[in-house]
């Protein structure tokens, strides 16, 4: 199952993603919630009527992708917790060791933009980066997770291009500042159910392309913490709860790793594409 969050004629409303086309469910069923990390505090259920909505659906429920606004899947997640330095070759990159534990930072849903939509280059800098990531959505509650069960509470996945600010990134030891300016974390487009994927989502090329050109290629199974571990040792801290999000860092060819350094720009586009997931496509443009 692939939804989609999206917005046409002024509604938000909750969709199944079918190549160019999206099943409007909320026309279906109105009583659906339309964002993903509010229909997964719901409990495993609720896919139950997003299902039966899905198989309800008549034609006429079918519309254009390119005649709706895409949304980010959710804007309601409790928690996003994304890896820094996840990739060996982009801790290379960044002049840093192999880590031994995660570097974990959160990022706020302000930042959040969604499929199609413009990523801002802030008025303050010119160093807006590139980073493609994998997106793991928790479905189940979850406290000390054995690495052998820790797939069992991941309910689907998505896409992001975790867009750094890298000159506020590196003005403190925290990556807080450069991680939350506004609308510069690309999210979509879809929501992917785990059980259409590899377990942890390994073994999945991802790939980001800037104007066409790839700058990134990697393979998710290249992670220094697989999706496994991950949980099991960020549940050793807190509560993974339904609706979070674990952003699972990304590989070598950051603009700011190369020479000179390659940030993104007013009229560029920006694509990252996971295996099996989707492909994230957003232009970049300044802030007013």
């Amino acid at each position: 199952m692939s939804l989609l969050r999206f917005e046409r004629n002024g509604l938000v409303a909750l969709g199944s993603l079918d190549g160019e086309e999206v099943v409007d469910l909320s026309a279906v069923n109105p009583d659906l919630p339309t964002d993903i990390s509010a229909l997964l505090r719901l409990g495993p259920a609720a896919m139950e009527p997003v299902a039966a909505a899905l198989r309800a659906a008549p034609a006429g429920a079918r519309v254009p992708l390119a005649d709706v606004t895409v949304l980010p899947p959710t804007m309601t997640p409790g928690k996003t917790l994304c890896l820094g330095l996840n990739y060996v070759d982009h801790a290379a990159e960044s002049g840093r060791e192999k880590p031994d534990y995660p570097v974990v930072f959160m990022r706020c849903p302000t930042s959040f933009v969604g499929y199609g939509q413009p990523m801002l280059r802030p008025k303050v800098s010119e160093q807006l980066d590139f980073e493609g990531e994998l997106v793991a959505f928790v479905g189940r509650r979850g406290r000390h997770v054995p690495r052998d069960k820790a797939h069992d509470i991941i309910a689907g996945y998505s896409v992001f291009n975790d867009g750094s600010v890298r000159d506020y990134q590196r003005r403190t030891q925290q990556w807080t500042m450069g991680k939350n300016f506004d609308a510069t974390g690309g999210f979509g487009p879809a929501f992917v159910a785990a059980d259409q994927l590899p377990p942890g989502a390994k073994g999945l090329k991802i790939q980001t392309r800037l104007n066409g050109q790839v700058v990134q290629d990697a393979n998710t199974s290249d992670m220094v913490f697989d999706l496994a571990e991950t949980i099991s040792l960020l549940s050793a801290c807190m509560t993974l709860e339904p609706g979070d999000l674990l952003v699972m860092g990304t590989p070598a060819g950051v603009g700011a790793a190369r020479k000179p350094p390659l940030w993104m720009k007013p009229g560029d586009t920006c694509e990252v594409e996971i295996e099996g997931i989707g492909c994230l496509r957003n232009p970049i443009v300044q802030e007013d």
